[in-house]
C-alpha cells in the first residue's frame, strides 16, 4: 500500500511539472477577437494611468496587477475615479491572463502567465514608477 501510494504521488508531482514546465512554452503573443479587445480596452485607459504612475499613486504588483500604493498622491475628489480606474484595469489583466491561458488549451496555465506577466510589466516600467518587489516597494 505504502508502495502505491508514494508511486501516485511521485506520478502527480511529476504532471504538475509538466504542467508548469508547458506554461513557460506558452504562446503569450497568441491573438484572439477577446483578447484583442482587452488590450484596446487597457490601452485606452493606459493614458489615464501614466500620471498615477508617475505620481506614485499607483504602482505593479509582484502578482501582475496594480494598486493604489499612495492615496495621499491623489487629491482627496479624484480617489474614486483613480480606485475605479485600478479596479478597471486589473478586471482587464485578470482576464487577458485568463484568455491567454484559454487560446493555449490549458485554462490551468492562467496562474504561470500571470506570474509572466507581472514580471514583464515590471521590466517594461518607465523610470520613476513603483513595483512590489521582495521586500515591499520599490521605485524603479
Amino acid at each position: 500500500m505504502k508502495k502505491i501510494l508514494f508511486s501516485l504521488i511521485v506520478l502527480l508531482n511529476l504532471l504538475l511539472a509538466s504542467s508548469f514546465t508547458n506554461a513557460a512554452g506558452a504562446d503569450l503573443e497568441v491573438n484572439t477577437p477577446a483578447i484583442s479587445a482587452i488590450k484596446s480596452s487597457m490601452q485606452a485607459r493606459h493614458s489615464q494611468l501614466a500620471a498615477f504612475y508617475s505620481s506614485g499613486a499607483i504602482g505593479l504588483t509582484k502578482d501582475g496587477l496594480i494598486a493604489v500604493k499612495d492615496a495621499s498622491a491623489v487629491p482627496l475628489k479624484d480617489r474614486g475615479g483613480l480606485n475605479s480606474l485600478v479596479a478597471a484595469e486589473n478586471a482587464d489583466r485578470n482576464n487577458l491572463y485568463k484568455e491567454i491561458a484559454t487560446a493555449n488549451g490549458h485554462p490551468e496555465w492562467q496562474g504561470e502567465i500571470q506570474s509572466t506577466f507581472a514580471g514583464r510589466w515590471i521590466d517594461k516600467a518607465q523610470g520613476g514608477w513603483w513595483y512590489q518587489g521582495a521586500s515591499g516597494w520599490v521605485k524603479k
